[in-house]
């Protein structure tokens, strides 16, 4: 099952200032024709698959998805907040933390962070 993206405002501000952060590290590898991508780059291309998979199949094993109960659920105080990893292995690990909704086949991004 395919789901559409809802992002809360300030999730949808760090993933737009991740992007060009990126795009200006690979402009700049490019220039001086460095091959390694930066860490900028390495970042956004994670963060990026996240939320694709995210929207293709939230359980793949890959997310290594499961509840969070420290942020509320925005919609249903009720219902569960996950964390999904982005990354695995590395001090600041970054996490995508979102929701199912607010309507049917719907996910709602809340937070993009590096893990404390």
């Amino acid at each position: 099952m395919r789901f559409s993206l809802v992002w809360d405002r300030k999730a949808k501000e760090h993933y737009n200032e991740l992007k060009p952060k990126a795009e200006a590290s690979l402009k700049s590898r490019e220039k001086s024709k460095k091959g390694k991508a930066t860490k900028d780059e390495e970042l956004f291309k994670q963060v990026r698959k996240c939320v694709k998979l995210l929207t293709e199949n939230p359980r793949h094993p890959g997310l290594q998805t499961h509840p969070f109960s420290s942020i509320p659920n925005p919609y249903k105080k009720d219902e569960n907040m996950f964390e999904a990893y982005v990354q695995q292995h590395t001090s600041g690990a970054y996490r995508v933390f979102w929701c199912y909704g607010p309507e049917k086949k719907q996910i709602t991004i809340v937070a993009i962070v590096s893990h404390p």
